[in-house]
């Protein structure tokens, strides 16, 4: 059931995590903006109370959003979300060319919020937006809001801290103008960020073999391994093993890791059960991408089981014309139970 008080345009919207967690604490999501249309059928499938509008901000007009949804400036009860690709930020990314697009997203989000002056405002972001100030134009984006005379609360937070059994850090902001006083969620009990309180055969996911494809809208799908890897799999032990277990084997170790065991060690690696998971990255069902083995299968990841470690609920549906599509979705997207906890510190004004 819907709050009555807030509405939110959420901008960058991708698969929908913000919005569905916003939406179940009771804010109504009043639409969702975001360039990539192989986005759309999963948000509107899974969050058919918001409106999906497929564009980019930045060759867009900020009356043209009245366009698409009612909206009115100063409206002390709206939310602003802001969660705009992080490419060019993140530390994961070596070559910036291809993000250097996403460097600016921030300012052109606040394009809109100058003009309709939102009585709230949230941003989420990876850390380097702060950690890198000095060209990431965050300096810019905080001073303009306090000039609007918005007090706000943000720093750096890890979502195991807060429940979710991933670590994944991340820049967090809350901002109003209608409160005089506001903060970031607080540190919920991280006993259970756990993986093993969420995936695995007693969590009801089956045990499958990589490649496996799952039809469903369960998608317990895996990619498929090569031999190779699944042999290194077998050798690597159970509940967060690592690469460094068949570096002396000539037959299975990687020519660019000879000599080199401090060097991304946890590529091939698995999960630990009594651990948070690595980042569910865009690159979550691949092993090579980092530790993303399965804490006992010789397998990567599955598609739901990435999205339940993200914290998605197993009816959240997730469309897309390839695995690579549906990764992407599931690793860009907020957490939702994040973004609850976010809407409950609006609501609870």
């Amino acid at each position: 059931m819907k709050h009555s008080k807030f509405k939110a345009v959420d901008f960058f919207c991708g698969a929908g995590g913000m919005t569905f967690g916003m939406s179940s604490a009771g804010i109504e999501v009043i639409a969702g903006i975001d360039i990539d249309p192989e986005c759309r059928e999963t948000y509107e499938v899974s969050n058919p109370s918001s409106k999906f509008i497929l564009r980019d901000i930045t060759q867009m007009n900020v009356e043209e959003l009245k366009k698409y949804i009612y909206i009115k400036k100063n409206d002390k009860n709206m939310v602003f979300i802001g969660c705009s690709p992080c490419q060019y930020w993140t530390r994961l990314v070596t070559n910036k060319t291809k993000s250097e697009k996403s460097k600016n997203l921030l300012m052109d989000f606040l394009r809109f919020v100058e003009y309709y002056m939102p009585g709230y405002i949230v941003v989420e972001n990876v850390p380097g937006i702060l950690k890198r100030s000095d060209t990431s134009n965050l300096p810019l984006f905080l001073a303009a809001l306090r000039k609007m005379n918005y007090i706000m609360d943000y720093k750096i937070i890890n979502t195991r801290d807060y429940g979710i059994p991933q670590n994944r850090v991340r820049f967090l902001l809350v901002a109003s103008r209608v409160r005089t006083e506001i903060n970031i969620p607080v540190l919920s009990n991280s006993k259970h960020a756990k993986v093993k309180y969420f995936i695995g055969a007693h969590n009801g996911f089956p045990k499958i073999k990589a490649g496996t494809r799952d039809l469903t809208d369960f998608l317990h799908t895996t990619t498929r391994l090569s031999n190779a890897n699944i042999k290194r799999l077998r050798c690597t032990p159970k509940n967060g093993g690592n690469r460094l277990s068949w570096k002396d084997n000539p037959e299975l170790q990687i020519r660019a890791y000879r000599g080199k065991d401090n060097t991304f060690r946890d590529t091939y690696g698995r999960l630990s059960w009594n651990k948070p998971s690595s980042t569910i990255t865009t690159k979550f069902i691949s092993i090579s991408n980092g530790r993303f083995a399965h804490p006992e299968e010789n397998r990567g990841l599955s598609l739901r089981e990435g999205a339940t470690l993200q914290t998605f609920p197993r009816e959240y549906k997730f469309i897309g014309n390839s695995i690579m599509t549906i990764a992407r979705q599931i690793g860009n997207a907020v957490p939702p139970t994040l973004s609850k906890m976010i809407a409950n510190v609006i609501i609870d004004s």
